[in-house]
């Protein structure tokens, strides 16, 4: 026969045996909470984007992985060098890297192997080659010029036209894979030659 105090013993040991069960369950959902406020946060900031092909060689290379500012346009303004992933307009589930060379109101010619932003000749360090084609560009409100920095390479404005802001995803900030490769990336400003 069990005496009162080994019953007592008993139900404390269940009780506490199910108070802990109720606290691992409530930290599992608490830490599973966190979880999905973190990636939706983190997702509402930044994206990240694979590179893939060569059109911005030699700045990105094929197979890195770019980190991706959401937020740069809401607070700041384009600029001429920025680098920018956006939704490809003739198919809007691609996304494309390319650096703005125009900004609206802006007249892109490309000449003589040369890229001129009103007038002004640019001085763009961060090319792979030349452009070994001609063309000329006025940009309208709303809408960027962009152009691989591997010119003769590239799907860019010269081939489809003018891209739209409204497709712009974000900044590229930094490359962050492979790890040997790991860098911030610097939006050298296309800037005219004086």
């Amino acid at each position: 026969m069990e005496t009162l105090e080994q019953v007592t013993t008993e139900e404390a040991a269940q009780t506490q045996e199910g108070t802990h069960w109720k606290r691992f369950v409530r930290d599992m959902l608490e830490t599973l909470l966190l979880a999905v406020v973190l990636f939706v946060g983190i997702n509402a900031v930044s994206a990240r984007v694979r590179v893939d092909g060569y059109s911005m060689r030699p700045t990105l290379e094929d197979g890195e992985f770019v980190l991706v500012s959401k937020l740069s346009y809401r607070f700041g303004e384009y600029e001429r060098g920025d680098i920018i992933v956006f939704h490809f307009p003739l198919n809007p589930k691609e996304e494309l890297i390319k650096r703005v060379i125009g900004l609206p109101g802006d007249q892109v010619k490309v000449e003589g192997n040369q890229v001129y932003v009103n007038g002004q000749l640019l001085n763009e360090e961060y090319i792979f080659e030349a452009p070994l084609y001609s063309g000329e560009w006025t940009v309208t409100d709303g809408f960027l010029f962009v152009l691989g920095d591997n010119r003769n390479n590239s799907n860019d404005s010269k081939d489809w036209g003018l891209l739209p802001q409204e497709n712009v995803v974000g900044r590229a900030v930094l490359i962050y894979w492979p790890p040997p490769m790991w860098s911030v990336l610097e939006h050298t400003a296309a800037s005219a030659s004086q």
